[in-house]
């Protein structure tokens, strides 16, 4: 069951990230940010207002959720922290950045996220493993080259910068929600509902210090695909917490499985908005998913 959640997981990872960019053409990135923020946090308004005034609600639901100690809250002040720093370092890439890089880049966060397992959780790398480490790699450098013919340096880029900052605190973020619900025993619902309303505190004074004091502020047009943003990702989420709380689950096969929204992503990225070198950069894709698939079956 796990496993058919980080799959749906990834479906609708994928159309989160055509959604991102669609919004941010032309856009200020943190009132984007913070709109999606916002919507998310209604989204999970009832789980909280049901779980603190005991109104019964989701009985038997995967959005069931119970009120937290001081000690709960903190841990997921700190996942929320983790998260909206990947979130601001994400969308000033992909805004800035083709959907056919974004996606492949952040399809190699679970490289990073087995590394950190077999780090903190103890596993151990085997031949496959290594395998589809190393392909990633090599993926990595083949996608700098075919970025470098749209002008691309991923050693001089800052978006490209920003985009693996994204990438790598996406991967300490997964690992984080591995412990504080595998470890900590925190209820998914609660996690997701009330880091929601912590990402809403935080991106508000973000806002209010950075663009409204603007005399000359950036741009701001309304788009229907900004709630599209909070409600495929809401859903992910919902899917991706409900597979890590599975006591079988693993979080490096769980990590793999949701990286294969970069198909989305990448078709997306193609056909919707005509992104060149195509070709070239499927090739590399393939690569990277020929080493989750090597990842995955080291995995098992």
């Amino acid at each position: 069951m796990w496993v058919a959640a980080a799959f749906l997981s990834a479906l609708l990872l994928g159309l989160y990230d055509v959604s991102k960019k669609r919004s941010l053409r032309g856009n200020a990135v943190v009132v984007v940010l913070w709109f999606n923020t916002l919507f998310s946090t209604l989204i999970f308004l009832p789980v909280i207002l049901n779980a603190e005034l005991s109104l019964g609600w989701f009985v038997d639901t995967p959005l069931e959720s119970c009120t937290g100690t001081v000690g709960d809250h903190a841990l997921v002040a700190i996942k929320a922290i983790i998260t909206l720093s990947s979130w601001l370092c994400g969308y000033y890439a992909i805004k800035h950045l083709p959907l056919t890089i974004v996606g492949p880049v952040n399809a190699t966060r679970p490289v990073v996220v087995l590394i950190g397992a077999m780090l903190l959780f103890g596993e151990r790398l085997n031949a496959w493993q290594w395998g589809g480490v190393l392909l990633t790699i090599v993926s990595l450098y083949l996608l700098s080259r075919a970025g470098r013919k749209e002008d691309i340096s991923f050693r001089h880029s800052r978006h490209i910068w920003a985009l693996f900052a994204a990438m790598l605190l996406g991967a300490v973020s997964g690992l984080y929600d591995k412990y504080i619900i595998s470890s900590e025993g925190l209820a998914p619902s609660f996690v997701q509902s009330w880091f929601s309303l912590y990402q809403l505190i935080a991106m508000s004074i973000i806002v209010a210090i950075i663009w409204l004091p603007k005399s000359r502020r950036e741009s701001f047009h309304w788009r229907w695909a900004i709630p599209l943003i909070s409600i495929f990702v809401s859903c992910a989420d919902l899917c991706y917490y409900n597979a890590l709380a599975d006591a079988e689950s693993m979080i490096a096969v769980v990590s793999m499985i949701r990286r294969s929204s970069v198909v989305v992503t990448f078709a997306c990225g193609a056909l919707l908005f005509g992104e060149r070198n195509r070709k070239t950069k499927a090739i590399d894709l393939a690569l990277i998913l020929v080493g989750m698939v090597l990842l995955a079956i080291g995995s098992l």
